[in-house]
């Protein structure tokens, strides 16, 4: 029987890149907020902010697919999810589409 990846996923915002488009917030809310500054941040499950530069956070099992939308349609191409086990990009700017 084959198995099926189930390999976590954390993703990240470049602010340095980002855009203010806001589509991360409309895609995935629970995982991507606004701050005062007007850029998107990666926020935890206790719902704060993450602000370290490269800080990330686990992706929710159910917003995968919002979260890898996210990261393609960034206009901004600030959006990194990454695979938790090995780090390699699977949507965002480094990914191999």
């Amino acid at each position: 029987m084959a198995e099926v990846a189930t390999d976590q996923l954390q993703v990240w915002v470049d602010q340095d890149l980002c855009t203010g488009d806001g589509l991360c917030v409309q895609y995935a809310p629970e995982v991507f907020e606004f701050d005062v500054d007007g850029l998107a941040y990666v926020k935890g499950p206790d719902g704060e902010l993450v602000q370290a530069p490269g800080g990330r956070v686990d992706v929710p099992e159910h917003l995968r697919l919002e979260v890898i939308d996210s990261a393609k349609e960034c206009p901004g191409e600030c959006i990194h999810v990454v695979r938790g086990g090995d780090g390699v990009e699977v949507a965002g700017p480094e990914a191999d589409d």
